[in-house]
């Protein structure tokens, strides 16, 4: 007979020492993904109001007709896709304008509001090699002036019906 090593059938019952290491490095990381994807969210959120859909536009609105409304999309780093709205902003009144903030409603089927979002209008200030925004305060409208503007929307409700939104002037700053 062989006095080879001894082979064991059943586990012996010394206790292992678990290595916990690898499982808090995993659970931190998740934690770490699942913090920077729900600060990214609230930051895109951050900036976005709104306001009633029964709030009167601003008096001097009648002095800024907007026209030539243009939309267009692309999609994002995230793979998501934002929606852009172009159009001409001419200043018919007497006043130099420093800020204007718009509401942009889009309808659903129904032409109930699937989406109310109030915004600064952002004027824009080159279009070559890419479009390149700026605020109203940094490039004043004086009467007379005609300036493309372009408003960004991360996100569109999937109940929209796919028409031009409607926008509302609701605040104006000028001098």
């Amino acid at each position: 007979m062989s006095t080879g090593p001894k082979l064991e059938l059943v586990p012996s019952a010394e206790k292992r020492e678990r290595n916990w290491l690898p499982l808090a490095i995993a659970a931190a990381a998740v934690l770490v993904v699942a913090g920077v994807a729900v600060f990214m969210l609230e930051h895109g959120r951050r900036g976005v109001q709104v306001t009633p859909v029964s709030a009167a536009p601003d008096p001097y609105a009648a002095s800024l007709p907007i026209s030539g409304l243009v939309m267009s999309e692309s999609a994002n780093l995230a793979g998501g896709k934002v929606t852009y709205l172009d159009g001409q902003i001419t200043n018919a009144g007497n006043r130099t304008v420093t800020g204007v903030t718009v509401q942009v409603l889009f309808r659903d089927a129904a032409k109930e509001v699937a989406q109310n979002e109030t915004l600064a209008m952002k004027l824009i200030r080159t279009r070559d090699p890419y479009v390149d925004v700026e605020p109203v305060s940094a490039a004043p409208l004086k009467p007379g002036d005609v300036r493309d503007f372009r408003l960004i929307f991360d996100a569109v409700s999937p109940s929209w019906d796919g028409a031009y939104p409607q926008v509302r002037i609701v605040h104006v700053a000028a001098e």
